[in-house]
């Protein structure tokens, strides 16, 4: 590909002729980076052209003005959002903006699904727990990746970032694909999502159980009624490998056995965890290092989260990232929905490899002096 310029929201940006746009955000970036980008992309849509997200939480009212705006001059928006997420009412003032009076129509769907029991006589509820932000212009890319648009800028509701941690300005990501097969399979499924939300049996339908397979990158669904996509992998992984797993929460058994199984055949691992005792109990900390994982704790002055969720497999001459919404534990394994990506693209590990040592470091690096929006494509 050939680079090429072009403008977004008022921006010139420069193509570096790839299938990727990657962005990290974090303290070592400025307040609200992550949801600039997005705010970018919403704006540089045209009349005529289509804009498909799925996502967990949404409590940006400045973002969901900006798809209120995109909609009246003639952009086809669609939204597709959990209605009753981990914080039940998070969502509740985004949702009234966007099927309020100028609302977005049909264009916004909420999806609550019905809990099931659990061993403990407690429900375990499904939620719609992915991250996905489709834009058909001016290139068409879709987003993916850890990142919630979940704060606002005058914050009201203290309460629910201190239960979610604020996402603005913890650690996140948000992965662009460009490539057309797996931007057209994306918005498919947003789409897909969108005209008919999931029940449970939606784990045996063809939706859930497809694998869109790119140049070098691969996606995954959660709920499926195949094996796992990060454990199946991982299971692969022998002696000699090098494994870095970022993970923002880690408590199901199978996880940490995988984890523990993976230094027994003589694999290096490391772990960088999220602060939050509840989120990585010090019982599995402990299990894990006791299997001689190097085990760390994110940490910066500001106590925000790491919200990241990426594991680097470096093994016989091969290069692995895997990304996505999915967390290390039991409803995310078998009830939520979830995207995984897979991907050999050498760019695409180097720049992970790159935040790894930024969270390893606690390093910062210099915000961009603009509003917050800069380009990573590899």
């Amino acid at each position: 590909m050939c680079d090429q310029v072009y403008c977004l929201g008022g921006v010139f940006v420069m193509q570096m002729g790839s299938a990727y746009e990657i962005y990290f955000g974090g303290p070592d970036r400025s307040a609200g980076y992550l949801r600039n980008v997005l705010a970018r992309h919403i704006a540089a849509v045209p009349a005529g052209g289509a804009i498909d997200w799925v996502t967990y939480y949404f409590r940006d009212l400045e973002l969901a003005r900006a798809l209120l705006q995109a909609h009246r001059r003639g952009v086809r928006v669609r939204v597709c959002l959990a209605g009753k997420p981990r914080v039940s009412d998070a969502n509740d003032e985004v949702i009234a903006m966007l099927s309020g009076p100028e609302s977005l129509g049909d264009g916004l769907r909420t999806v609550t699904m019905a809990g099931i029991p659990s061993p403990r006589k407690r429900a375990w509820k499904p939620q719609l727990h992915e991250k996905l932000y489709c834009f058909s212009h001016p290139q068409p890319v879709a987003f993916i990746g850890s990142f919630n648009p979940s704060g606002n800028q005058l914050e009201e509701r203290t309460d629910i970032i201190r239960e979610i941690g604020d996402q603005d300005q913890g650690h996140n990501m948000l992965i662009g694909l460009r490539e057309p097969l797996l931007v057209e399979q994306l918005v498919q499924h947003a789409q897909q999502l969108h005209q008919k939300p999931p029940g449970l049996l939606y784990r045996f339908s063809a939706n859930a159980n497809r694998i869109i397979k790119g140049i070098d990158t691969t996606i995954h669904f959660l709920p499926s009624m195949r094996p796992h996509p990060v454990m199946q992998f991982l299971r692969q992984v022998g002696k000699g490998a090098h494994v870095r797993i970022a993970a923002s929460h880690i408590r199901t058994k199978r996880a940490v056995d995988v984890m523990v199984e993976l230094a027994k055949r003589g694999a290096m691992v490391e772990i960088i965890a999220e602060p939050t005792l509840r989120r990585v109990t010090p019982g599995v900390e402990q299990h894990l290092i006791a299997a001689g994982i190097r085990f760390k704790r994110s940490k910066n002055d500001d106590n925000f989260p790491m919200h990241l969720k990426f594991v680097l497999v470096e093994e016989r001459n091969q290069n692995w990232s895997i990304f996505g919404s999915f967390n290390w534990t039991n409803p995310s394994f078998w009830l939520n929905h979830e995207i995984i990506a897979i991907s050999n693209n050498p760019q695409v590990f180097g720049a992970f490899s790159d935040r790894w040592r930024i969270l390893e470091n606690n390093q910062a690096i210099t915000p961009p002096t603009s509003d917050g929006f800069s380009l990573m494509a590899v």
